[in-house]
């Protein structure tokens, strides 16, 4: 994997809650690591259509495996285009090198009040 195909920007982040000063707990990010990825949207090609196990996942990411950071499915990535669920994780080829990640695009929270 080149840095060429490497041009998206994504920070990996973990949701915990956290008290604000009144003592109500409120979905707060804490960002873990921030990197360059390969990231490739959902479409009609023959590798996507042999992750069929995964067909909720809407986009597929890569990038350099990060020492003394496990990447795990309670995590989110977020980039330019929104926030994607972990859905699943791999380490590519097994040489622990580069981790490829399918993930889901959360939904959009509507702004009806």
């Amino acid at each position: 994997m080149s840095f060429g195909k490497m041009n998206t920007f994504v920070d990996i982040i973990l949701t915990k809650p956290v008290k604000d000063s009144e003592g109500f707990a409120e979905k707060g990010d804490i960002i873990l690591a921030s990197v360059r990825a390969y990231k490739e949207d959902r479409h009609g090609s023959e590798k996507w259509a042999n992750r069929a196990a995964f067909s909720q996942a809407s986009a597929l990411f890569r990038f350099r495996r990060i020492p003394n950071l496990e990447i795990t499915t309670d995590l989110v990535l977020v980039c330019s285009d929104g926030r994607y669920n972990i859905i699943s994780v791999e380490d590519v080829k097994g040489r622990g090198m580069y981790i490829e990640v399918l993930a889901e695009k959360e939904a959009k929270a509507s702004g009806k009040s």
